[in-house]
This record gives structure tokens, sequence and C-alpha cells, in this order.
């Protein structure tokens, strides 16, 4: 929808791209408003931006006044689908609700974890490319919320693109849901840290797979697989994870999709003491500077879901010009060649190693 400028909240999204004189957006889509984004638009004198209906806190954006054609009148109460990212979000406060419970001693209600989940599993199934937005939606401040569904929901479409049945599907998603549940024992003032941790609070913080093992492991409605997944979702192939620096014979199936999903997410997302990376510079790092460490299979999986597009697709750089896709390289999927609309010179993405895709439009 869209609202006058002047209307604006922080944590309103933006449905489309703002311009101003140039031909790329001076504010992208997806993005979550700041106090220091909403000024930038004044500064640029925007008179209106398109918004989703729904705050990044899940609530409902109830401006005063709406377009409607070529004017704006009073908004009226209208009954709506809810769309992917709204049911996202409101998933995300609900996961927030549940775990500040289990902060205060409360024992895990699985039913109530899975009305939550397997909602939004069942989206993201009929609709992959969701997947790929979510991370605009994480905030430093509700990361961890964040991160338990949208790990939950990648983990579900790996494992359904790599054939597990749909009971399975939903298993492996409601154990990335609750792969970090044992933050809920990590002192308060290093969740809340914001420079990085010492040694010895990185210590604590990895000990986290354990706690949530302990906090799963009495629960007779969870299945012994998912929670063995909990346990070890930061082992590594090569014997490098934690917390008993296992190999690849000893890692459940589960394990091995739960930690990618687990790792793409981390490094897409604003963190207190990491800065988010570009999702295909991830997917990047993934494949090369941390080969060895994750099933294959499953990281071929996640760049064929990334990577489903066609010449003709348009795309998003992370220098945050907008171009369209020309020609794939087959070697280098993540790094195709792009037509530039402002210019329309084409840049070989494979030499321009500074370049990435941001997003797929």
């Amino acid at each position: 929808m869209k609202v006058q400028t002047s209307q604006l909240i922080e944590g309103c999204i933006l449905s489309a791209d703002v311009f101003s004189l140039t031909n790329f957006p001076i504010v992208s889509q997806k993005t979550v408003l700041s106090k220091k984004t909403i000024e930038i638009l004044n500064a640029f004198l925007i008179k209106e931006v398109a918004v989703e209906p729904t705050l990044v806190t899940g609530e409902p954006f109830n401006p005063a006044w709406i377009e409607d054609g070529n004017q704006f009148k009073k908004e009226e109460s209208t009954i709506v689908q809810h769309s992917f990212t709204e049911k996202y979000l409101k998933a995300v406060q609900g996961y927030k609700k549940l775990f500040q419970s289990w902060q205060s001693g409360m024992v895990i209600d699985m039913p109530a974890v899975r009305t939550l989940v397997v909602p939004i599993i069942e989206g993201a199934i009929e609709n992959p490319r969701e997947l790929f937005t979510l991370h605009h939606y994480s905030t430093m401040e509700d990361y961890l919320y964040h991160h338990a569904i949208s790990v939950a929901a990648m983990s579900a479409v790996l494992a359904s693109v790599l054939n597990f049945s749909k009971g399975d599907y939903i298993q492996i998603g409601i154990a990335g849901a609750m792969c970090d549940c044992g933050m809920a024992k990590i002192p308060m003032k290093i969740m809340n840290k914001k420079g990085p941790l010492t040694r010895e609070e990185f210590e604590e913080v990895k000990k986290h797979p354990v706690y949530s093992y302990i906090l799963l492991k009495d629960i007779k409605l969870l299945r012994d697989e998912v929670k063995k997944a909990v346990y070890q979702h930061h082992e590594r192939i090569d014997g490098s994870g934690y917390p008993n620096g296992v190999h690849s014979d000893y890692l459940h199936p589960y394990e091995r999709i739960i930690s990618v999903a687990d790792v793409y997410h981390a490094m897409t997302s604003e963190r207190n003491y990491r800065s988010k990376q570009s999702p295909f510079k991830v997917l990047e790092s993934i494949l090369q500077d941390q080969f060895g460490k994750f099933d294959m299979k499953v990281v071929q999986t996640l760049t064929k879901i990334m990577t489903n597009f066609s010449s003709g697709t348009k795309v998003r750089l992370s220098n945050n010009k907008i171009g369209e896709i020309v020609f794939i390289e087959q070697k280098s999927p993540t790094r195709p060649m792009v037509r530039l609309d402002e210019s329309g010179e084409i840049i070989q993405l494979v030499n321009q190693r500074d370049l990435f895709i941001e997003e797929i439009l």
C-alpha cells in the first residue's frame, strides 16, 4: 500500500524501491525503515512510498491515510489474505514470546512450537524463492527469533528438494527451529553484548547445543532424530565443529541439512558483532572458503535453489545497481553476465570479485 512519507514509523518495510533523480534506488525494496532511513527519504523530498501492511514486529501498520488511485483516503478495515511475509513476521514474534518463557524457566510447549512453525514450512515449500528475502527483516535485537524461523523454513525446503518425505521435512524444519533454544540458558549479559565476545564468552555460547538437547531430551512428542540433529548442528564433516568434534560418519542426515541452513542465515543477517553479507557472497564462501565442512550434496541443493534463474532475470547487485542476466556460466552459477539497466554495460561478475548479486527481483 502507498502511504505519505510523513506517516512512516520505524519498523515499516518498503514493498518497492524508492527512486529520486537517478536510475538506481536511494532506498531498496524490503528495507526495514529506521529513524535514519526516514530522515533520508525526507531529505530527498520523497512524498509517498509503498510499504508492507505489516511492521517488522509482526504488528499491522495502520496509517491514518492510504492512497486510493491518485487520492489519499482514510484507511478502512478490510479482510485481507495474509502474505507469507506477514505470517513469517508474526511467527518470529510468537517464537520470541516462547523463547522468553524458556528463559524464565518454563518447559518447552512443542504443540505451540508446531503451531508457529509448520505453517511457515508449508508456505516456504509452496514458494521457495521467499526464503531468500527473509534476511532483510532480521534485526540485531530480534536476530535469534528470526534465525529460528528462517532456519526452520530453509531446512525444510532443502529436505524437500532432497526428496525427504513430508513427515521428515516437517521434523527437519522443527529441528531447525529448535537448534538454538538452548541460547535461553546463556547469560543475558552475553546475549545482549554489542561488541565481539571474549574467548570465555564464546566458549559459553558454544555450549548452547548441549543446553538445547537438555531442554528437549525428555519431550516425548519429539523424535530422537530431531534431538540428535539439534545437538549436532554445529558439528562439521571434517571434525572441526563442536561440541564433540565428530566427523561425517557420526553425523545424522538431518544435521547435514540444518547446519547449512544455520550458517547461511547467520552470515546473511545483521548481528551484534558481525555485519551481514550478500546471500550470493555467503553461498560462495560455503562453496569455497568452507569447502570440506558441509555435505556438498546439501550445499549444491542450496546453490540450485538460489541460482534458479534464467536469461532475462532481473537482479540487484551489491553496488545497488539493477540489471538483467544475459548469460549463465555453468561453472560459476552465482556469477552470471549482467547487463546494467542504467548504462547497458555488460558486467562479467566472474571477473569482478568485489561485486555480487544482492538479490533476484
